[in-house]
């Protein structure tokens, strides 16, 4: 069935404008956002489709990559791209900015701006935030994308956009896929090299933090130096 062919109280769109959105499931929020069905099928359908190849999670439904979404029938490139952004913007919306220009306070500023973004990747991630003399916030830098177990991170690549920008300060970031933000044996030993590293350039590195689901490991909170 199609949805114009529901009665109007129960079309998604018409549904929200009359009960707002906290009345539609997510598969009617997610109806809305594709707009139109496939051959023979309503939005609805398809978005349940889309969310049962998530297991019915929208964290999982944002971990997807837009080759896993075209896979749903009927979902083609500019489905994708509809529901990868509509995501991307909930993401941005439930981080707490840490602006460039706004000063560094705490580590919890930096889990609070990344938390969205990091948490449910399934592969590492590792960024520098980037600080001036003040400690004030210049950008964020992706330095590297790991395996699902691992982050491969050289102090070279690491350092050439802090020494470009003429950072005075430096912040690492990176997730744990597993959610578990412990930091490994592995991440001991790349900060202690990363923090050398900094000493001879005359940048000071003040903390590496490990981002898990709900939850993160400040090394200088946390006593890992």
């Amino acid at each position: 069935m199609q949805i114009k062919s529901c009665p109007v109280g129960d079309r998604p769109r018409e549904k929200l404008f009359a009960k707002g959105p906290d009345a539609l499931s997510s598969a009617e929020l997610l109806a809305i956002v594709l707009r139109a069905g496939g051959p023979g099928e309503s939005a609805l359908v398809q978005a349940i489709a889309v969310l049962a190849a998530a297991e019915g999670s929208l964290r999982r439904l944002a971990a997807l990559s837009s080759a896993d979404l075209v896979r749903v029938r009927g979902v083609g490139p500019a489905k994708a791209a509809e529901i990868i952004a509509c995501l991307e913007l909930a993401k941005r919306f439930g981080e707490e900015e840490f602006a460039p220009g706004v000063p560094f306070r705490s580590s919890h500023d930096v889990y609070a701006h990344f938390r969205e973004r990091l948490a449910d990747e399934r592969c590492e991630q590792f960024y520098a935030v980037l600080l001036d003399n003040k400690h004030r916030k210049i950008r964020d830098v992706r330095v590297s994308q790991g395996s699902l177990t691992s982050s491969i991170v050289h102090p070279r690549e690491v350092f050439l956009p802090v020494i470009r920008e003429s950072a005075a300060a430096v912040i690492f970031v990176h997730n744990h896929p597993s959610g578990d933000p412990t930091p490994s044996r592995e991440d001991l030993e790349i900060t202690r090299r990363l923090r050398e590293v900094g000493e001879l350039v005359g940048v000071r590195v003040l903390d590496h933090i490990v981002i898990g689901r709900g939850r993160y490991v400040s090394f200088v909170d946390d006593g890992y130096w």
